[in-house]
This record gives structure tokens, C-alpha cells and sequence, in this order.
């Protein structure tokens, strides 16, 4: 093995400790924003197989009052050789969308056009509930997130739903439900939520789940998002 592949080596296996997982690999999200109707949203995550060190990234364009994938709306794509000292694997990403902008003019993304964060998760910190406010609009809110679990090893399986609160600022109270937990995610041991976005224009929210998925003997980070409309 030569001195650059024991630097890349090192260099993966120190982020691993500092994150505080034993093995597998951690995603990084991205916030591509939404059509200027605010009915689509995109976004993405990229990273590096623990294992073969080749960059990967996917790209994802959601229908908004569905709460689900547009057709065509889900791309995947995994880099033919490993990263080299000092990448990080968004490398894939920005060649994912170079090739497919395409996808964005068919369905009006503005990268400009993002969400405005309401709540972002610490890292480690425990949420049974979150609150968060949107102080331009003066609503408050208050969510729990709820999975369930079955099966462990390969035969794992888990759900999930968010309960939601809001208060307008009138004091006026509405309760919701996110998510589609008749859906069961194989691998999946965990769920949280690392941050909540409001979308421009029309309000909509955006929950951006965090999923710790077992591999083997590894644990890998992805992220999936929930849009929920007002």
C-alpha cells in the first residue's frame, strides 16, 4: 500500500472515531431547494464507502403535497475508483447534478430557493420531542417523532411517524401526522430528526430525518426527508 492510500486510510478511520461510530459510513445532506411554486423540493446526500473508499451520492426530488418521489425522482450514483487524501466524496455529487440538470429545469428547482431552518439537531443530543418557532410567521411548534422496531439482524425492519403541534400566533392550535409508518425500512435500527426547514412562499415543512442503517457489522448514517403541508 503506498503513503497516499495509508494517509486516505487515516484519514477515514479518524473521522469514524471522532463521530463515534465503530465502522460504516456517514452521509452529508444537502438543501438543493424548491420550485419557485414551492410544490417540488431537491435534495441530496454524498459520502465515502467505508469499505472501498469510492465517493457515492444521490439525488432526490420530492412532490411536496404528496410527500413522495416525482417520477424519475430518485438517482443514485457510485464513483468506479476510491477517493484520494483530502476528498470527501462531494466530488460525486456535483458530478451527480451536472448530469442531471435536466431533472432540475423539468421540474423548476432554484438552487437559490431553500428552506429557512427552524430546529437543527446537536449532535448526540436525545429527542423523544423537539420545539421549535417560526418567528417571522409567529407559529410554534412542538413534534415526536415514534418508531417501531422488529426482527434484528438481516430480518430487521422499523417505521416511523412525527406527531405535530402548531400554534399560530392567534393561539390557535392544529395537530398533524408525518410520515407513512405502514412503511417498513429493512436495516433501519434508528430514526431522528436533524433538522426542520420551512419553505418559502407557501410554508410547507420539511422534516429531515437522520437513519442509522446496519450493514454487516457496520453502521451507516442516510437521511430521508418528510414534507408535510400546512
Amino acid at each position: 500500500m503506498n503513503s497516499r492510500k495509508n494517509t486516505c486510510f487515516f484519514a477515514v478511520f479518524l473521522v469514524l472515531a471522532l463521530s463515534g461510530l465503530s465502522a460504516g459510513d456517514t452521509a452529508s445532506f444537502v438543501d438543493l431547494g424548491f420550485s419557485p411554486d414551492g410544490r417540488t423540493y431537491m435534495f441530496a446526500q454524498y459520502g465515502v464507502q467505508s469499505g472501498t473508499l469510492k465517493p457515492w451520492a444521490d439525488l432526490f426530488v420530492v412532490d411536496v403535497a404528496a410527500n413522495n418521489f416525482v417520477s424519475g425522482g430518485r438517482i443514485s450514483y457510485l464513483h468506479n475508483k476510491p477517493v484520494v487524501s483530502g476528498q470527501d466524496g462531494s466530488g460525486a455529487l456535483y458530478r451527480t447534478i451536472a448530469q442531471n440538470a435536466s431533472l432540475a429545469d423539468r421540474y423548476r428547482i432554484d438552487y437559490n430557493f431553500q428552506g429557512q431552518p427552524l430546529y437543527i439537531a446537536l449532535n448526540g443530543e436525545s429527542q423523544p420531542s423537539i420545539e421549535f418557532r417560526d418567528f417571522e410567521g409567529g407559529a410554534f411548534y412542538k413534534a415526536s417523532l415514534v418508531s417501531t422496531t422488529e426482527g434484528s439482524g438481516s430480518g430487521l425492519k422499523s417505521s416511523f411517524f412525527i406527531n405535530l403541534e402548531r400554534t399560530a400566533s392567534n393561539s390557535a392550535k392544529k395537530t398533524y401526522t408525518a410520515g407513512t409508518p405502514q412503511v417498513k425500512r429493512a436495516l433501519v435500527s434508528s430514526y431522528r430528526i436533524r433538522k426542520v426547514m420551512i419553505a418559502p412562499g407557501d410554508g410547507a415543512l420539511i422534516f429531515v430525518i437522520e437513519m442509522r442503517m446496519q450493514e454487516g457489522g457496520d453502521t451507516n448514517i442516510r437521511y430521508m426527508v418528510e414534507a408535510l403541508k400546512l
